[in-house]
């Protein structure tokens, strides 16, 4: 009986944790609305965006790029290496757009093993004005793009970001990174926001420059293997906040194969557990299994029906998780359930991989990330 108890308390505390994370996030999080350019003066901004080989949703995202609602900006494209496909791209979209200032700059700055920070070196010393957005280069723009970052920026602000949301699935293992991106990893973060606890995120991160550069610059992002984890790391060093974006941002996903999802998260997972180990070792328990295999405990132990434990425990987690995509506009589809619960699946074996050694695929490059987060090898990968 005590087994029993214990497994039903702890089974009950994490489905109560669950529900409580989403109120969190919803309590921050706005359905996505327009907001009108200001109608005084404004504050230019540049807009740093490093990219890297085509994909699906590369036209369109360069057309956003190119069509933001806001008085003066410049756009920064910032590619490694000249014989990348999308060079061409990029030259087009400059062209078709000739009233919206904008450089292709091509180099790769080795300041660190990050491919990702090297390649936004040369964009942020070339930025000429104050407010520095680096943007994810497939990153879906809305035309209010700059106005959201720009609302979310307080007295006691050092960073804004946005989580991607993914969007426009192609199939089920597109859901299930969905599933993964939205109301999980994007839930987590913004009810983190909602204690105190900003983490920043490298999708979209708006700096005000001169602040970053009298704290070292760009460079000083080189201090974490992510940028993003250094970039929390720095801003609460000097006393500010990471504040999120109330309607975050889109990321187009398209197709997906399991292989992908396994690549990217596996990849994440290691930088998580290398930069902020204290906060990923709990994530074992933001899934449904652990809660779900206690709940199963207790009910054989108290003689209850099994099936009717794990539908309970089932719907507890998945139906708040449903209600807050479908109160936020983000992609809801009928086979959503089983994209969640094949995420809640493969969780566990992600955690467990977060905690080993080996190599992980960043872009093309077979990544070794060592235990210290500034010890990092890169390799010729075989993608």
């Amino acid at each position: 009986m005590e087994l029993t108890l214990i497994a039903a308390s702890l089974s009950t505390a994490l489905i109560l944790s669950n529900a409580a994370s989403i109120s969190l996030a919803a309590s921050q999080l706005k359905r996505r609305t327009t907001i009108a350019p200001p109608g005084g003066k404004s504050q230019p901004v540049s807009i740093v965006v490093p990219s890297r080989g085509v994909e699906p949703f590369t036209h369109e995202t360069l057309e956003r790029a190119f069509s933001l609602d806001w008085p003066r900006y410049e756009l920064i494209f910032c590619v490694a290496h000249a014989d990348d496909p999308v060079v061409k791209l990029i030259n087009r979209a400059i062209a078709r757009f000739p009233k919206v200032p904008a450089r292709l700059l091509i180099g790769d700055d080795r300041i660190s093993a990050n491919p990702k920070l090297n390649n936004c070196v040369k964009g942020w010393e070339a930025a000429r004005h104050n407010w520095v957005v680096l943007a994810d280069s497939n990153v879906l723009m809305p035309r209010d793009y700059i106005q959201h970052l720009m609302a979310a920026w307080r007295a006691d602000t050092g960073l804004v970001c946005s989580t991607p949301i993914g969007s426009r699935p192609d199939g089920f293992w597109a859901e299930v990174e969905c599933a993964f991106l939205n109301t999980l990893q994007a839930r987590w973060q913004y009810a983190g926001e909602a204690l105190g606890l900003g983490f920043a995120q490298g999708k979209s991160m708006l700096w005000n420059k001169p602040m970053l550069d009298a704290s070292g610059g760009i460079r000083a992002l080189a201090a974490e293997i992510a940028e993003d984890a250094a970039a929390t790391k720095l801003v609460n060093g000097l006393g500010l906040r990471v504040n999120l974006v109330a309607s975050p941002f889109e990321q187009p996903l398209g197709r997906r194969t399991l292989g992908e999802i396994w690549s990217r998260q596996a990849r994440w997972a290691r930088l998580r557990r290398v930069t902020f180990p204290l906060f990923f070792a709990p994530e074992i328990l933001t899934g449904a299994v652990v809660p779900l295999a206690l709940a199963l405990v207790a009910a054989a132990g108290a003689g209850f029906s099994l099936w009717a434990a794990a539908l309970a425990v089932l719907a507890a987690f998945y139906l708040p998780e449903c209600a807050l995509a479908w109160s936020k506009g983000w992609y809801l589809s009928p086979r959503m359930v089983a994209a969640i619960m094949v995420r809640d699946l493969i969780l566990p074996a992600m955690w467990t991989r977060g905690w080993l050694g080996g190599a992980v695929d960043w872009r093309g490059n077979a990544m070794t990330i060592r235990t210290k987060a500034a010890e990092l090898e890169e390799t010729p990968s075989s993608a």
